[in-house]
């Protein structure tokens, strides 16, 4: 578990936590902050040696390995994606969606598009919200079963419920992040959090799954309580 404090990072972070903040700016700050926050995730990634010319002579050089994978968790993660891509441009982009089930609460995948085998790649998952943690477990679900070992979570805001249920799932996962807040409330959004991140980074109305009645929980649902 690591909690970024750099100031710069506790800036963006008020400016995603302010409601009165304009959506382009709130996506603009959250962008920010997944490079930020993926600057602090990726420190011990593999790199290759290697060497480049330089315009007075070679000079030794160091390049990230080219196996790294980063799975943001739809709809909202993908505002953390673009920063995350800054700092390993190079990465794999894999997606992830899924739907909180009005019957049972549970994480529902409902997409994934990732490579087949992820054995001894890093893994990197993007989720401005760790809430009540069913989505960030699931995820690791998803890529366990191809094989990914002690995947990292990369979110803006976690709450104490959403790190206790996914560390005890998945005790191996790394999850960093910019702050952790007091917990939920009723609705099971982050107090105080920011409000529902994916609608705020769109500026869309949440939306159901096919086959699912209105209010039963969609892309927003699923992200608050992510």
């Amino acid at each position: 578990m690591r909690v970024v404090e750099h100031p710069a990072v506790a800036e963006r972070l008020a400016l995603v936590r302010d409601a009165a903040t304009p959506g382009a700016v709130f996506r603009r700050a959250l962008e920010e902050l997944g490079g930020f926050l993926a600057y602090e995730a990726t420190r011990d990634l593999p790199v290759i040696a290697g060497s480049v010319e330089t315009p007075v002579g070679p000079a030794a050089v160091r390049r990230i390995a080219p196996d790294v994978v980063v799975a943001p968790i739809l709809r909202a993660g993908l505002g953390l994606l673009p920063g995350f891509l800054q700092v390993v441009e190079g990465a794999a982009v894999a997606h992830l969606g899924f739907f909180r089930d009005p019957a049972t609460l549970a994480a529902v995948p409902y997409y994934a598009n990732l490579p087949d085998d992820l054995t001894g790649r890093p893994v990197f998952v993007l989720d401005p919200m760790l809430a009540t943690g069913h989505s960030a477990a699931a995820a690791c679900a998803v890529l366990a079963a191809r094989r990914a070992a002690a995947p990292r979570l990369i979110c803006a805001i976690a709450a104490p419920e959403g790190i206790a249920h996914l560390q005890a799932a998945y005790p191996g996962v790394t999850i960093v992040t910019a702050a952790v807040d007091t917990g939920l409330n009723e609705h099971g959004y982050i107090v105080p959090g920011l409000g529902d991140a994916g609608d705020r980074l769109f500026g869309s109305a949440s939306s159901v799954p096919s086959g699912y009645p209105a209010g039963a929980g969609g892309g927003g649902a699923a992200e608050r309580n992510a």
